[in-house]
């Protein structure tokens, strides 16, 4: 690519020395101690030479261009699963690019890549940014969705469009086919992340927009737009998810160990090489197995039941000795804590009944702030300890609160002081101000998640009026 005035203006912007000058080979390693989160193991650093001067001197070019038509293809497939969107932008970039050299300026798949990048870039007030995925529109429907029901307000007349609309939204965004690819995840009836470009399933995005849609359809008597059957399949494809642990990950099955986290090159993530099994995924899957034999009791009723018994037992082992659990998808034990109290509801186990859900609740309890709310602090998934954030956060708050309420803690106080300072940060226009920063992946990477603090903030002040509180004055 020929040198033009914005390369210039952004080579003067990123490099601190003149960039002619820079030799990028003595650099392999250069990393800024910020950003340095996984250093490479011994066996990359041993590698990476090895494999340069075999670049360089020994590979025969019929090997070379093989490979290139290799990973070309498996390129290709990755764009055309997405609508050309890819996973995320730091592959979209990377794709982009490798198809640029690949195929030529005036390619197709160049013209296809160039149409889709603004789904990723926008403005901020700090300049040009970019969005971690194409969007969050699956997941924060389904959990809007979620937030409406909870609160009994599904069929106020002023929430019946945007209800109707949002399950409009979630019927154009199943996806109804598997991909022609064999590398990949089965996908029918499942849901992804964002948007159907998006192309690929995820487990606890099935498991909300089913959950979601089963509520909806079932319970508060909307049309049923998205049939039995393509709930049936959703079904199928999540059964077909679930690991040899029990456990659940997020896009597939677990396909390898993290004995291949040695070969980690990134420096910057953590726990990428492989999928894992997430407790915040399994719960997600719990609870929409609970939902769907509820209402469909006969389909497939054997293998539901044995992969709940295998998904309890599985949050059970993954526990830690304080009661708590370790979120790897947003701030951190709050979040992971809250799905897992959840999802053992679904399953008659709370306070009164379960040693587990107990301890989970003490420890809930001891992370309580003295304003009444609870806040975490984002490190926590680095270091993998509760880190306490300087000040109670409204989304931690929310998940906490909706955690006790769920196990049925029977000690109302520590719940209304949480959801009083939840009350307290509202605006006079119903809004909730932006805190910190709620999600994160890959253990380093945090990322914003802007809807939480209204559908989580809404469902928890829901929850208590429609279900705590009428338990709490049946208690006595």
């Amino acid at each position: 690519m020929p040198l033009n005035p914005l390369l210039q203006e952004l080579q003067n912007e990123i490099y601190v020395e003149p960039f002619s000058s820079i030799d990028f080979g003595k650099h392999r390693n250069t990393v800024a101690p910020t950003d340095l989160k996984r250093p490479n193991s011994i066996i990359v650093k041993l590698a990476n030479p090895v494999i340069r001067a075999w670049e360089t001197y020994a590979r025969p070019l019929w090997l070379h261009r093989k490979s290139n038509d290799v990973v070309r293809e498996l390129i290709r497939r990755e764009d055309e699963n997405t609508s050309y969107n890819d996973l995320a932008p730091v592959n979209k970039a990377l794709q982009m690019a490798a198809v640029y050299f690949a195929d030529g300026e005036d390619s197709a798949g160049v013209a296809k890549h160039r149409e889709t990048l603004p789904t990723y870039l926008w403005q901020s007030d700090k300049g040009m940014t970019s969005c971690g995925t194409n969007g969050v529109q699956v997941w924060d429907t389904a959990f809007t969705i979620l937030a409406v029901v909870e609160a009994g307000l599904a069929n106020d007349t002023r929430f019946q469009a945007a209800m109707t609309k949002a399950l409009d939204f979630l019927n154009i965004s199943q996806l109804r086919e598997n991909l022609a690819d064999p590398y990949r995840q089965r996908r029918k009836g499942g849901w992804p992340f964002s948007t159907k470009d998006n192309g690929y399933i995820v487990s606890d995005c099935s498991a909300e927009a089913m959950k979601a849609v089963i509520i909806l359809q079932e319970e508060c008597g909307f049309s049923k737009v998205i049939s039995d059957s393509r709930l049936r399949e959703c079904v199928d494809s999540l059964l077909s998810m679930q690991n040899e642990d029990g456990g659940f990950g997020s896009y597939e099955r677990a396909r390898g160990g993290e004995w291949l986290e040695i070969l980690n090159p990134a420096e910057v993530f953590d726990r990428i090489m492989v999928e894992y099994s997430y407790p915040e995924c399994t719960t997600a899957v719990l609870t929409s197995f609970s939902l769907f034999r509820r209402h469909f009791p006969h389909y497939e009723a054997a293998a539901i039941e044995k992969a709940i018994s295998r998904a309890v037992q599985y949050i059970l082992a993954n526990q830690r000795s304080d009661g708590s659990w370790y979120g790897s998808w947003a701030i951190c034990f709050t979040y992971a804590t809250f799905f897992a109290l959840e999802s053992l509801e679904t399953v008659g186990q709370t306070y009164q009944t379960s040693i587990p859900a107990r301890r989970a609740c003490d420890w809930l309890v001891s992370k309580q702030n003295r304003d009444g709310g609870w806040g975490e602090h984002s490190s926590s998934c680095e270091v993998q300890q509760y880190v306490q954030h300087e000040k109670s956060q409204v989304v931690n708050t929310a998940w906490a609160a909706l955690a006790l309420m769920s196990a049925r803690y029977p000690h109302s106080k520590n719940i209304v002081d949480g959801l009083e300072l939840i009350r307290s940060r509202q605006q006079r226009n119903g809004e909730w101000l932006q805190e910190d920063i709620e999600g994160v992946f890959n253990r380093t990477c945090a990322i914003e998640y802007p809807n939480y603090k209204f559908y989580f903030s809404i469902r928890a002040l829901g929850k208590y009026e429609q279900t705590y509180l009428p338990w709490i004055k049946e208690l006595g």
